[in-house]
């Protein structure tokens, strides 16, 4: 199958170099033109999504672009070919001493090893799980285990100066709830205040949970978040100075922890406490010893966790996917009758970036070519460094139409004016489209699938890096719609 997708490659690549000097249809040159974006910063490709037809358009496609989010693209697609889409993320708990009366004489170990998908919920489960083996009370300690990810020092400023965005936050083997702390504000007219509710709770941190209301239901909502004057700058305290307006009834708010490498010891300490668990000793990061596990917690299966990380974006899913890509429990995919391609021996003991570039890098040399690879960084686009041509893209997004994982790849990705980051596009061909956006400062693109009206799909690839990019948009909608039109 490789060496078919790899003709299949050497065909769009031909059919490419054959349409150099192209025009670009009227209505998105206009769009440039009014978004003071410059041609040559743009690159643009729509072909026949079964490689059998020159391109429609074809305007730089094998220049070098950074295409921000759209790069997860090939993280979601090298997963579902080499980890299969029943894929799940296991979490073991293990159990060190015996019970007596509801009381662990021993410790309690969790195992991360890289669930993206570890929300408080499902965290809740885990510890219902453990007092269901009859512990309500821990004499020793809770040891969490993330070593399964090789730990990497980064300033969660230092990409864009925003620390506290949930996007920002590090990849970790035990991820609990993305690292981050979820706000539900709750308007009560009774009493004039706006109830807080936070999620997960954090042993030993004061949280305001109640803020006052500065106007009625029926007024203006406004910037809520500016409006509350919150200070997160105390890992040890979360205060709001201001007020909530009562008129933006009621609103979830996500912060990334302004100490993030005490966040899962807090967060496990503060739920175990609030269900009515006791503990002797501390919560803390170590090793997990040779025991046997007493149960697992199961993640959902990949092609469900693909669909929030295409449709919705998420940053920290994607980086978390890359990284699993490269745990060393991972050796090839689980059917390979299906003719996936295998994964590069990976002789490290802990997964990480360097090693899942390799991986992908020689996943791609088998699937597409190694002519066209992508620079890869951390596999999810939130990046400066990432680059990849529109061709490269197309030769991705045709493989994997001709794949088994087609279905599971394009049902993850937005649906133009329908869901996830698409949702309110203003192209007219709503509903006509599976596309995955990506937005960095000074980046905009878009790219997947394309169902024309005749009804034969095609592949869509739309990349802007200008200062401007952000407002090419338009010139996104007017190609989208021209791409449509092709009977």
């Amino acid at each position: 199958m490789w060496f078919r997708n790899n003709l299949l490659g050497a065909v769009v690549a031909l059919a490419c170099g054959l349409v150099l000097a192209q025009a670009l249809p009227r209505e998105v040159d206009a769009a440039l033109i009014r978004a003071k974006v410059p041609r040559q910063a743009v690159t643009l490709l729509v072909v026949d999504a079964e490689g059998k037809l020159p391109a429609r358009l074809n305007h730089q496609a094998n220049v070098l672009m950074n295409p921000a989010s759209v790069m997860k693209l090939v993280t979601t697609y090298a997963a579902l070919d080499l980890l299969g889409p029943a894929y799940t993320w296991r979490t073991p708990v293990y159990v060190e001493g015996v019970v007596q009366g509801g009381t662990l004489l021993g410790n309690l170990y969790i195992l991360g090893q890289g669930d993206p998908k570890l929300t408080v919920e499902r965290l809740w489960l885990l510890l219902r799980r453990v007092q269901g083996l009859g512990i309500d009370k821990i004499a020793g300690d809770i040891v969490l285990d993330q070593s399964a990810f090789e730990t990497e020092a980064a300033d969660p400023a230092s990409f864009d100066g925003e620390p506290l965005r949930p996007y920002n936050a590090a990849p970790d083997a035990l991820l609990i709830n993305f690292k981050s702390v979820v706000m539900t504000f709750v308007p009560d007219l009774g009493t004039n205040i706006a109830h807080v509710h936070f999620e997960p709770p954090l042993r030993a941190v004061q949280m305001q949970t109640s803020v006052p209301l500065s106007n009625p239901p029926g007024g203006i909502c406004g910037d809520y978040r500016a409006a509350l004057k919150a200070d997160f700058s105390d890992p040890m305290r979360i205060t709001f100075a201001g007020a909530y307006p009562g008129a933006c009834l009621e609103k979830v708010w996500s912060v990334a922890y302004a100490d993030p490498k005490r966040f899962n010891a807090r967060a496990v300490a503060g739920l175990w406490h609030e269900m009515g668990g006791q503990l002797s000793g501390s919560v803390h990061e170590g090793r997990t010893p040779a025991l046997e596990s007493k149960f697992e917690m199961v993640s959902p299966p990949l092609a469900e966790v693909i669909r929030d990380i295409n449709k919705y974006s998420n940053n920290l899913m994607a980086r978390q996917l890359f990284l699993t890509l490269s745990l060393p429990s991972q050796n090839h995919h689980p059917d390979d009758s299906l003719g996936s391609a295998e994964i590069a021996p990976n002789e490290a003991t802990t997964a990480s970036r360097a090693a899942s570039r390799e991986i992908v890098r020689h996943w791609w040399s088998k699937r597409i070519g190694l002519d066209t690879a992508p620079l890869l960084d951390n596999g999810a686009g939130l990046s400066r460094d990432e680059r990849i041509t529109a061709q490269a893209l197309a030769q991705l997004l045709q493989s994997a139409y001709h794949s088994p994982w087609m279905p599971e790849l394009m049902a993850s990705l937005p649906i133009v004016g329908v869901d996830g980051t698409l949702k309110r596009s203003q192209a007219a061909a709503r509903g006509s489209a599976h596309l995955k956006t990506g937005s960095l400062r000074d980046v905009a693109a878009l790219a997947g699938y394309v169902q024309g009206a005749s009804g034969k799909y095609y592949v869509l690839v739309a990349i802007v890096n200008h200062p401007n990019a952000s407002a090419a948009r338009p010139a996104f909608d007017a190609l989208l719609d021209w791409a449509v039109q092709d009977n």
